[in-house]
């Protein structure tokens, strides 16, 4: 997925979508924005405030419209479960944000570069699909072959200062991580909506 100016993009979504705006000196330079009146000006109709949180999540998890769009869809034609969580554990369980969350890349990005290298594993068989969705139990894990490279030589001591999602049991010494539960979703602690993405492929 080819991304713009990451600075300009999260400031005209007004969240910061990308590692590199999530510092105390972007959101000093956004209040200062925000102040001087020249802030970037929303979209007023629902239409376009659900276009907003559509490419927050996008944006954040680095996914394509066609794959998202794919995500959505498929989300909302599971009858049989609820479609904000189907969404949501869709985005979460990827191999590449695992590989994030667990502390292995610094960024999303980064994460998915490690997969697609296959620098990953997952239940001890390698894995070059970043989209790979994974399940409760699974283990991910460095490669051997791959653990001695200078991409994971601060790994631990990176790992000792990462605080890791509830659902994710990070073992640094051994280099691996456990889905040990579900992802759960937060609508006060989450940088979009999901409802209004969901209405915004409903419509």
């Amino acid at each position: 997925m080819r991304i713009g100016p990451k600075y300009k993009i999260a400031r005209r979504l007004g969240a910061p979508v990308f590692e590199k705006t999530q510092t105390h000196k972007f959101v000093q330079s956004q209040q200062r924005k925000d102040k001087s009146g020249r802030s970037f000006s929303r979209p007023k109709s629902d239409f376009g405030l659900q276009l907003i949180e559509k490419q927050k999540a996008r944006y954040t998890y680095g996914i394509s419209e066609k794959q998202f769009a794919k995500y959505v869809k498929s989300s909302l034609a599971k009858k049989s479960s609820n479609a904000v969580t189907e969404l949501y554990e869709t985005l979460e369980l990827r191999a590449d944000n695992i590989a994030y969350r667990s502390g292995f890349a610094t960024t999303r990005q980064g994460a998915r570069q490690l997969v697609s290298h296959g620098h990953m594993m997952v239940n001890a068989k390698r894995i070059t699909i970043p989209s790979m969705r994974l399940s409760l139990g699974d283990v991910v894990s460095i490669r051997p072959a791959s653990a001695r490279k200078p991409l994971f030589a601060s790994y631990e001591e990176r790992a000792s200062k990462f605080t890791s999602v509830p659902w994710l049991k990070v073992d640094a010494g051994k280099k691996e991580a456990k889905i040990d539960g579900n992802p759960k979703f937060d609508a006060g602690n989450s940088l979009f909506d999901i409802n209004a993405i969901l209405e915004f492929y409903s419509r």
